[in-house]
C-alpha cells in the first residue's frame, strides 16, 4: 500500500525526494505544473482540442434553447453538462495519452472478443432511441451509450495489430486478408441493422487502412464489390417504389418490411426525390438546416444569432454544423472544416514518423474515422449526403460519443508522445556523439 502511495506522489511530483513528499504540504499550484509538464504528445493536436470543445461550449449554449424550453430547463443547465462532459473527456485524453500505445495491442484481441456479446445484446434488448436500438443502460450511473463507439475502437485497435503482425504474408489471401477481413465484417454486421450509417463509416475507414497496410488491392476490390450489393439493391427498391405523381413510396412488400429497411428505403427517397420537391412533412429538418444555411451568408448572424435553433430538429448533434454555418457564416465553417484537415495532416505525419508499425496504423485508423465522421456530418448538414445521424466529433453535444473520441484522441497523443521520446533520446545520442568527436578533436590537437 505505502508503495503505491509512493509512486501517485512520484506520478504527480517526479523532482521530489520520497521523504520530503511524504512530509511536504499538499500544492495545487504544484500539481497543475507537474501536469502540465507531463503532457507530452503533438502541441498542435493538444490546440486542435481545446479550439473544438471551447467551440463546443458556445454552440452547445447556443442551440439548446428549444431544448431547454421542451424539457422545462435552464438552457445553463445543459451548458455546465457539456462543460462536465468535456472535463471528463479532457480527463481520459490526459489519461490515455500518458498509457504507452503497445499496452492496446495487447488489449486489442480482448477489447474486440468483448465488443461482439455487447453488440449482440444492444441488437437485440438495447434501449431505444431516436428509432433506434444503438445504445445499451448503466444501471449504476443511469446513462446510455452506443456500443458501437466501443466496438470500432476495439476493431481498429485488433486490425492494427494484425496489419503489423501479418506484413509479410499480407498478399496472401488465406494467411493475410482473411485474419484481416474477418473482423470487419463481423463488427460491421451487427452494428449495420440498428446503425447503417455507422456500419458504411467504419467498412470504409477499414478499407483505407488495408489499403495502406498494403492488403491486395484485387482482395480489396472483391470485397468492396459484395459490399455494395445490398446499397444497390436499397437504391434499386427506393427507385422502383416511389410514386411521383403522389410524392410518396409505394408500400413495400412484408418481406422488405423488417428492422430498418423502410427507414434506409425513405432516407434515400428523400435524399432522390422530396428534398428536390419540397415536400415539408418528410424533409422538414433538411429544409431548415437549408434556412440556416443560406441565413449564415458569408461572416454569419453572429455567435448566439441563429434563428433555425427554435426549428431545427436535434440542432446540437446532428445538424450542429448548419448552426455554425448561420453563426459564423462560410469562414466559420470553413474553419471548421480545416481544423479537421488539419488533425488529418498532423496524425499522416505521425504515421511516418513512428517507428513501429502497430503505433502507426493505430494513430492513422482513429483519425481516419474521426475525420470521416467529421465530413459525413458536414455533407448531411449542406444536404450533400443522406440522413446519417452520425455528430460532429468533440462539438456536438454528447457524454459516451463525446468520451469515446476523447479516448481515440489520447491514444493517438499517445503514440505522438512515444514517437517524441524516441526523437528526444536520438538527438541526445547524436548531440552526446557531437561531444565525444569535438573532444577526441581537441585531445588530438593538444597532443599535437
Amino acid at each position: 500500500m505505502q508503495e503505491t502511495i509512493e509512486k501517485i506522489k512520484r506520478f504527480f511530483n517526479p523532482g521530489l525526494d520520497n521523504n520530503l513528499a511524504t512530509s511536504a504540504p499538499f500544492n495545487i499550484g504544484d500539481v497543475g505544473s507537474n501536469l502540465v509538464v507531463k503532457t507530452k504528445g503533438d502541441r498542435v493536436i493538444w490546440s486542435i482540442v481545446i479550439i473544438l470543445t471551447m467551440a463546443s461550449l458556445l454552440l452547445v449554449y447556443s442551440s439548446t434553447g428549444s431544448l431547454a424550453f421542451r424539457m422545462s430547463r435552464s438552457t445553463e443547465s445543459y451548458l455546465f453538462k457539456q462543460f462536465a462532459f468535456i472535463i471528463v473527456g479532457l480527463l481520459f485524453i490526459y489519461f490515455f495519452h500518458r498509457i504507452n500505445y503497445t499496452f492496446f495491442s495487447r488489449l486489442a484481441l480482448i477489447l474486440f472478443i468483448v465488443s461482439i456479446p455487447l453488440l449482440f445484446y444492444t441488437l437485440f434488448f438495447g434501449v431505444e432511441l431516436n428509432a433506434g436500438s444503438r445504445w445499451i443502460r448503466l444501471p449504476v450511473i443511469n446513462m446510455t451509450f452506443q456500443t458501437s463507439d466501443f466496438a470500432k475502437l476495439a476493431l481498429f485497435m485488433y486490425m492494427s495489430r494484425m496489419l503489423s503482425r501479418k506484413q509479410l504474408v499480407i498478399k496472401d489471401f488465406k494467411k493475410g486478408f482473411i485474419p484481416i477481413v474477418t473482423p470487419v465484417i463481423i463488427i460491421c454486421g451487427f452494428i449495420a441493422p440498428a446503425n447503417l450509417s455507422t456500419s458504411i463509416l467504419v467498412f470504409g475507414t477499414s478499407m483505407m487502412l488495408m489499403f495502406i497496410g498494403r492488403v491486395s488491392t484485387k482482395h480489396l476490390m472483391g470485397v468492396i464489390l459484395v459490399a455494395m450489393i445490398p446499397v444497390v439493391l436499397l437504391v434499386a427498391i427506393a427507385v422502383s417504389t416511389y410514386n411521383k405523381e403522389t410524392k410518396k413510396g409505394n408500400e413495400l412488400p412484408v418481406a422488405l418490411r423488417v428492422a430498418r429497411i423502410p427507414t434506409w428505403i425513405g432516407r434515400i427517397q428523400t435524399f432522390l426525390y422530396v428534398q428536390k420537391e419540397d415536400d415539408s412533412e418528410k424533409s422538414y429538418q433538411n429544409n431548415q438546416a437549408k434556412i440556416a444555411v443560406a441565413n449564415g451568408g458569408w461572416f454569419g448572424r453572429g455567435p448566439g444569432n441563429s434563428l433555425q435553433r427554435n426549428f431545427l430538429p436535434h440542432c446540437y448533434s446532428d445538424f450542429i454544423y448548419a448552426i455554425i454555418i448561420e453563426e459564423y457564416g462560410f469562414v466559420g465553417a470553413a474553419f471548421m472544416l480545416m481544423i479537421y484537415m488539419l488533425f488529418l495532416f498532423r496524425c499522416i505525419r505521425l504515421y511516418k514518423k513512428c517507428p513501429f508499425a502497430f503505433g502507426a496504423f493505430l494513430a492513422l485508423a482513429l483519425s481516419f474515422t474521426l475525420v470521416i465522421q467529421a465530413i459525413a456530418n458536414m455533407g448531411v448538414n449542406v444536404s450533400l449526403l443522406p440522413n446519417t445521424g452520425v455528430t460532429l466529433p468533440l462539438v456536438s453535444m454528447g457524454g459516451s460519443s463525446l468520451w469515446f473520441t476523447c479516448i481515440s484522441i489520447g491514444i493517438i497523443l499517445s503514440v505522438a508522445r512515444n514517437v517524441e521520446q524516441q526523437e528526444g533520446s536520438q538527438l541526445k545520442n547524436l548531440e552526446a556523439a557531437v561531444a565525444a568527436e569535438s573532444e577526441s578533436k581537441e585531445t588530438e590537437t593538444k597532443n599535437s
